[in-house]
């Protein structure tokens, strides 16, 4: 069955809902969350996008990132999303730091920006996530500019956007 998402207009507000794959290849304007994990080294998580996901496959991504369903709230979706990609005992305390208007960069999708600390272990969902890695944010800033084709618009935009929100958690503990 598949995941039925809320269309939204320019202010976020909800005028209609559709299957994902109508959704999205209509452009329609709908919403998502975005969760950057740091462990106590200061470090971030990046997931490898599943090669069978249908949008920027084996791209590095945030730690977890996922749809808000119809009638969801930002803040349930960010909690399953955690469970459902990163592990089932997930329950690390979810911060809410941003909300991005949609935009191309995140594929017309509003999007809630959380941040959490987590040391894991992470159990990574094989349908979602095909690998992960922490690394320093730069690192990652590095690699935005080297090889800008190894991740999915979203993370260097959002990390571009939104990286001040971050900074006490980026020092080793």
């Amino acid at each position: 069955m598949e995941d039925i998402f809320d269309i939204v207009d320019e202010h976020d507000q909800v005028i209609g809902s559709a299957p994902r794959s109508e959704v999205h290849a209509r452009g329609a304007r709908h919403r998502a969350v975005h969760i950057f994990v740091f462990n106590s080294q200061g470090e971030i998580l990046l997931q490898l996008r599943s090669a069978a996901k249908d949008k920027h496959p084996r791209t590095w991504d945030t730690s977890c990132c996922g749809h808000v369903d119809s009638g969801e709230t930002y803040d349930i979706a960010a909690a399953r999303e955690l469970q459902e990609e990163l592990g089932p005992e997930m329950l690390p305390e979810l911060q809410a730091v941003a909300k991005c208007d949609a935009c191309t960069e995140t594929g017309q999708e509003f999007v809630t920006v959380y941040r959490t600390t987590c040391e894991g272990p992470f159990h990574a969902c094989s349908r979602e996530i095909d690998q992960l890695r922490w690394v320093t944010a730069a690192e990652m800033e590095r690699e935005f500019k080297t090889t800008p084709e190894s991740y999915a618009p979203a993370l260097p935009y959002l990390w571009k956007k939104y990286h001040h929100h971050f900074r006490a958690l980026l020092e080793p503990f």
